[in-house]
């Protein structure tokens, strides 16, 4: 995958009046950075990491999407005049922490940042892991998938030492089976489990991941429970075992999936010394509630209108901070079509001469 361009080959670039902020360095920042500089407008892109790319370079493996194709789109954006601010961290009032913000050396406030620019577009993603809410689950070898990843490739991207990479016991569980899942499996077989677990509370046919990433894993030695869920982490300071139940499937669920319904009496004992929770991620805007005329929606996605515009004049958000979690691809994409919001914005006059959204 490389970062797709709205530049045609040759094209001479006509200025235009307008510069534009954008929060995330993710696929639908980057997105909507590519299609305004190449209309002509500034675009000044902040985030919190040492490089541009976001998830595509800091929660995915190279072998699933090859680091240097990021690397090269991001290389185009430069060399067209996009300028990048790493290691800035956007915040509005109350602060809170998130996977990555070790790598933050400055902040700046939201505010700011909208008073400084003619339109800015939020694509600050789904920064932070669901957790499992069990007991037992901060035991010391409990880990989210996403900072267990995080730590991995950051490390290999040099920017983290591998004393920061969290321990691998012998015996791995991973629970969830979307692509996170899948990769939380793959790396913990690298980094020395020799027993992998993948805990599902459905079967592989509903796995978000899809059935041949699953049996793709099968495939590698990663042993599928499929029906399971774990309901307590067992152990004194580190993690010795987790107590499972088993599952059946029942009527759909607002997802048009079978819902699992735990079976009573059903419980066993596995013994493992690591947990991987892989059970989603949620959106991280700036804020954690309304802040700077920008409001949420009750799930945490800030809320936009079809052309991604917030309820703060001028302000837009793209990506899955406003559609929670989905493919890369489709991040890219709709980055690209909120950047022409902004451009029709920019057009109609921007703060001073465009009409909002109601």
């Amino acid at each position: 995958m490389k970062f797709a361009l709205k530049c045609s080959p040759g094209q001479k670039i006509s200025k235009r009046q307008g510069k534009v902020a954008i929060i995330g360095a993710g696929p639908a920042g980057l997105g909507a950075a590519g299609y305004l500089i190449c209309k002509g407008y500034d675009v000044d892109v902040y985030d919190r990491m040492p490089e541009p790319g976001g998830m595509t370079l800091f929660a995915i493996p190279n072998w699933r999407l090859p680091w240097n194709n990021i690397r090269a789109g991001v290389r185009e954006l430069r060399e067209l005049g996009v300028n990048f601010f790493s290691n800035v961290k956007v915040i509005c009032d109350e602060e809170y922490s998130i996977e990555g913000d070790q790598f933050v050396k400055s902040k700046i406030h939201l505010e700011e940042l909208i008073d400084k620019y003619d339109a800015l577009v939020i694509a600050t993603g789904t920064w932070e892991s669901r957790r499992l809410k069990i007991p037992g689950e901060n035991l010391k070898g409990s880990y989210l998938a996403l900072d267990y990843l995080f730590r991995i490739y950051a490390s290999q991207h040099g920017y983290l030492p591998k004393s920061e990479v969290f321990k691998t016991g012998l015996k791995s569980m991973v629970v969830g089976a979307g692509l996170t899942a899948v990769d939380a499996a793959i790396e913990s077989q690298l980094e020395g489990a020799k027993e992998v677990y993948l805990s599902y509370r459905r079967t592989i046919n509903e796995a978000p991941a899809g059935k041949a990433e699953i049996n793709r894993l099968i495939q590698r030695g990663v042993k599928l429970l499929e029906l399971t869920l774990p309901v307590e982490v067992n152990g004194k300071e580190y993690v010795e075992a987790v107590k499972m139940i088993k599952m059946r499937l029942g009527k759909p669920d607002a997802s048009g999936r079978p819902a699992p319904e735990p079976i009573p009496g059903s419980e066993f004992i596995l013994n493992v010394d690591t947990l991987i929770s892989a059970v989603g991620e949620i959106p991280t805007p700036p804020m954690r509630k309304e802040c700077c005329g920008v409001k949420l929606r009750q799930n945490g996605t800030i809320d936009t209108d079809a052309q991604g515009r917030t309820t703060r004049l001028g302000v837009f958000a793209a990506g899955d901070v406003t559609n929670g979690p989905t493919l890369i691809g489709k991040a890219l994409s709709h980055g690209m079509r909120i950047a022409q919001s902004v451009e029709a914005f920019l057009e109609a006059g921007g703060k001073k001469g465009s009409s909002w959204r109601s």
